[in-house]
């Protein structure tokens, strides 16, 4: 095998669906290098990276984990990733450092589709990625079988690096037993806990392995003319240079090398490690990738995770791209508190730290994740950051206690910085504090941090519909008010007219005062009172796309008053809507489903059960065999949209979605919201 030698330590992301191993494979990769002496599981919460409360709880990772490790004298970082659809913005900022991404999957080619975003994601920036197939001991399908479906979702052409021997049971039931390497051409026998056996090619194997081993060379040789030459003449290719072109194409992203094992029973994972050592780019290569110019002398780093921890304080997970980085001193105007390497929560604190770490900074208090940082504050990038996810699925929440308001703002705050995908909003309609993220896990996961790493308990409810309302007639009023008590009184006599407007209008005040009959002072009143009252019509919603017009009035040189005439405007407002035909709006929001094109016709199915409107779709661009469908939904079917969605598509369906227009809403369901409105708070 060709040697690779470098002395800058490289960074593997390992990404990939939830359930499919991920955790287990950093778990095996720790112990197989000699850096833990006993394997955790993710069942009892003992593993590196599942050392938060929320994770332990659900059994499943919930941000990236990073441990370093050290394989044949060369230095790694693995950045264990959530699999989660709804955590996938961690993947995404791992991937975004990382030299290389280990994709694990199961054997299951129905459950393939459920990769298709991540590797699209992989593609569009040119990422080097490998599959791993996991879980091999307990495959149920063939290889071939399953190699088919993950290239329907690869853009790039696969690689089968090794082909499974299988071995009957007791039973007669074929077991993975071991493998054959496609490059060298030699037999290996699983061994429990220790290095596999190099073993004789079994003839069951022998001509599978040479049919596979074909189409290897093949795939290799449409990216170099001197391999292709070699094939075409029946040449025998030497083992060094299908090395290097392996090495080549997987830096340049041409190509997916995939190998298998069990993770769990520390299978195919030293062959893994001997790929990713001798095919795997350096941080060199990777900033070189990522357009990344500074000075050859400058120090580095980008931050791509953010913690906050009760004992260290704010904490960015950064990769060290040129310099020597060093406590105390000065990146981009900020200064460095502490460098430290994490072992999942664990802190390490370093002298320095060279291109190619991934290193904890301590107290960077402004720092933001993404950004690229440098001692001489000149480095740029090419690749911007990708942007943040669009919110999926939201809550409106508040403290248990109404003292710890203020402790809540300033704790959302750190958890927006930790976790990107989340975002916080105030809605000035509904006065509530919405929470949004990618789904109903997401955010009972910031709900726990809140209670447990934050200690401030909160409760939560589905977000209020911004319903408005408006009128469908209009009408002449008259209004006096007068109070008289002893001193001054108060006097304001008015005359409004009020009429429709067209939807989207808003509102409109005019007055059309002559004479003095409302001296010009008190006319601002006039709206501010009338504005005042639109707050909350007669059906209990803000009012919209109304017109109010002062034809006349009268005034006391004594007893009128600004206060006198804005009262007189909400008398006059409350006195005559409820004879304009008050009726309901509700939100229709322009929605966009992104969908693999089978389950085109379910989303129809999905959207026109929840009262929306099929407006169209067309194939999506740039996704081969994906599809768009427009359409129009009520804001009060959006809520959980997602969550069946992805229950349909095997968790790959998306959504996005904007505000488009007010619509009228009448009978049982106008009904039941105004009666829930109007109903007395208890």
């Amino acid at each position: 095998m060709g040697e690779k030698t470098t002395a800058a330590p490289r960074c593997a992301a390992l990404v990939g669906p939830y359930l499919s191993g991920k955790t287990t494979l950093l778990e095996s990769l720790l112990f197989v290098t000699g850096s833990i002496s006993r394997k955790g599981t993710v069942k009892e919460g003992n593993t590196v990276g599942d050392s938060a409360p929320e994770a332990r709880a659900r059994k499943m990772s919930a941000e990236i984990s990073a441990a370093t490790t050290e394989f044949l004298g060369e230095s790694w970082c693995f950045l264990d990733c959530p699999g989660s659809v709804e955590l996938a913005r961690e993947a995404q900022q791992a991937l975004m450092v990382a030299d290389a991404a280990v994709v694990v999957c199961e054997p299951e080619p129905a459950k393939a589709l459920i990769l298709a975003p991540l590797l699209k994601f992989l593609d569009d920036r040119k990422i080097p990625h490998l599959l791993f197939i996991n879980k091999m001991d307990i495959a149920p399908h063939r290889v071939s079988e399953l190699l088919a479906a993950l290239q329907a979702v690869s853009a790039r052409p696969l690689v089968l690096r090794q082909v499974p021997i299988r071995t009957p049971d007791k039973n007669g039931v074929d077991q993975v037993t071991g493998y054959v390497d496609l490059v060298s051409e030699r037999a290996y026998q699983y061994k429990p806990g220790q290095p596999s056996d190099l073993v004789k090619m079994p003839e069951t194997v022998l001509e599978r392995e040479q049919t596979a081993r074909r189409s290897m060379l093949e795939s290799l040789a449409d990216f170099d003319d001197a391999l292709l030459e070699q094939l075409l003449e029946d040449a025998v290719p030497s083992k060094d240079s299908i090395y290097q072109q392996l090495t080549k194409d997987l830096a340049a992203d041409l190509i997916v090398p995939v190998l298998m094992g069990a993770a769990d029973r520390d299978h195919g994972v030293r062959r893994l490690l001997k790929a990713l050592r001798h095919e795997v780019p350096d941080a060199r290569e990777t900033a070189k990738r990522l357009g990344i110019v500074a000075d050859p002398s400058d120090t580095v780093v980008q931050v791509f995770k953010t913690y906050h921890q009760s004992h260290t304080g704010k904490l960015s997970l950064a990769r060290v791209w040129g310099g020597k980085l060093q406590d105390g001193m000065m990146l981009s105007g900020h200064r460095v508190g502490s460098v430290a390497r994490m072992k999942g929560h664990e802190l390490a604190k370093l002298a320095a730290a060279s291109p190619g770490d991934v290193v904890a900074l301590g107290r960077m208090d402004d720092v933001a994740t993404g950004m690229l940082l440098s001692a001489s504050g000149k480095a740029k990038t090419a690749t911007p950051w990708p942007a943040k996810p669009a919110p999926l699925f939201s809550l409106a929440i508040d403290t248990e206690n109404r003292a710890d308001e203020v402790k809540l703002t300033a704790a959302l705050h750190k958890l927006v910085e930790e976790d990107e995908a989340l975002t916080v909003e105030h809605n000035p309609d509904t006065h509530e504090m919405v929470l949004w993220g990618q789904g109903e896990i997401h955010l009972q996961i910031a709900i726990d941090r809140l209670r447990l790493k934050y200690n401030l308990p909160v409760k939560s409810h589905r977000p209020h519909v911004n319903y408005k309302e408006t009128i469908r007639k209009g009408v002449k009023h008259h209004s006096r008010f007068k109070r008289q008590s002893g001193g001054h009184g108060q006097f304001a006599d008015i005359h409004v007219g009020i009429a429709p407007l067209p939807r989207g209008k808003g509102f409109e005040f005019h007055d059309e005062i002559v004479g003095g009959a409302v001296p010009r002072q008190y006319i601002p009143s006039v709206e501010e009172g009338v504005r005042d009252y639109l707050v909350r019509g007669p059906l209990g919603f803000p009012v919209v796309d109304v017109a109010v017009t002062l034809t006349d009035g009268q005034f006391h040189s004594v007893d009128s008053s600004d206060m006198a005439f804005k009262t007189a405007a909400r008398m006059a407002m409350t006195e005559a809507m409820p004879s304009c035909e008050p009726v309901l709006l509700e939100p229709i929001f322009a929605v966009t489903v992104t969908v693999p094109t089978e389950f085109t016709s379910r989303v129809h199915g999905l959207i026109s059960g929840r009262r929306g409107q099929i407006l169209g779709f067309d194939a999506k661009e740039g996704w081969l065999g994906w599809d768009e469908v427009s359409a129009q939904l009520p804001q009060s079917e959006l809520h959980d949209l997602i969550i069946e969605l992805r229950s349909l598509t095997l968790g790959v369906g998306t959504f996005a979605w904007k505000f488009d227009h007010l619509q009228e809403l009448i009978g049982r369901i106008a009904d039941k919201v105004v009666e829930q409105r109007l109903q007395p708070a208890h």
